[in-house]
């Protein structure tokens, strides 16, 4: 069996920048769970997607079914994978469709391009406001003694997100070191699986970025990722009644700089951005080991 494996960068259209993540578009049968797992801890990115066709081919079929899994675990939702996976089936196996639909753990997700740009309708996760001191320990470890405006937590995602108050420079959030090791400790009674910490920008300067934030994610193996838009789905809808807007560009994980825009059309939010492959590879499957050929840029 051989499976081929595309590296691509998302949420950027720069070399080296974005997130990047491995896409395999099965050729064949469906895998065991197992051989998912293996195949995702061997790529060792924080995610890979398999995208699994259900009639027609990959150039022409609208509709796939879409896996995520982390080196550790299958995870729910994941934005740059899922904006990988449309890019390697619009940009290399050249689908003749302006929107395909990936069913999903998550529901069915619409990807269209426009342009130049890839566009994600995805499910808008807007989360509530908690009283600070019910998850003290967790916020605590997080961003130690820095003030902190607002805790809320989507339970849709079991993402908390953390706000650090406005009078806090942008360097508090990009000096953030917070533990993975202790973040798993503490006990939220199984309610949280992944940690945003967030902040208002300066939509008034240049680019003019409305929000900045991070993402950690030590419950799925990812000690942080430096762009995710399974997370967006919690700010957008957070950020958008906050600051009165429907569109938004934002900042994810300052040191890396990566950037993408978020529009809040109806009960979705829309993420856009462009994207940019990298390298390709292919996999050997075989009973007991995985052969790889060379690597090749493009």
């Amino acid at each position: 069996m051989e499976i081929p494996v595309f590296i691509v960068d998302a949420f950027t259209n720069v070399p080296f920048k974005g997130n990047p993540a491995a896409v395999c578009p099965l050729l064949h049968q469906e895998l065991q769970d197992d051989m998912y797992q293996k195949i995702a801890a061997e790529m060792n990115l924080s995610e890979t997607a398999f995208i699994i066709r259900l009639k027609d081919d990959f150039s022409s079929g609208a509709r796939f079914r879409l896996r995520w899994f982390s080196p550790t675990t299958e995870v729910p939702l994941c934005g740059h994978a899922t904006l990988a996976s449309a890019a390697v089936l619009f940009y290399k196996k050249k689908n003749v469709n302006a929107t395909v639909v990936f069913e999903t753990l998550s529901g069915e997700l619409h990807v269209q391009q426009q342009g130049e740009s890839i566009v994600m309708d995805f499910p808008l996760n807007k989360p509530t406001p908690l009283d600070l001191n019910e998850f003290k320990d967790i916020v605590n470890a997080a961003v130690g003694d820095q003030p902190v405006q607002e805790v809320c937590l989507c339970g849709t995602t079991k993402k908390l997100m953390v706000r650090l108050a406005d009078t806090c420079d942008r360097s508090v959030l990009t000096s953030l070191q917070p533990d993975p090791a202790v973040l798993l400790h503490v006990n939220t009674g199984g309610r949280v699986r992944g940690l945003i910490v967030t902040m208002i920008g300066a939509p008034g300067c240049q680019p003019g970025y409305d929000f900045y934030s991070r993402n950690f994610s030590p419950w799925f193996g990812i000690p942080e990722d430096p762009v995710t838009g399974s997370a967006h789905t919690v700010l957008a809808g957070y950020w958008s009644e906050k600051l009165g807007k429907k569109k938004m560009l934002a900042i994810f994980r300052l040191l890396a700089q990566r950037s993408f825009t978020a529009s809040l059309p109806t009960a979705l939010v829309n993420i856009q951005h462009t994207i940019l492959t990298i390298c390709i590879w292919t996999v050997k499957l075989h009973l007991k080991s995985m052969l790889y050929s060379p690597a090749f840029w493009i």
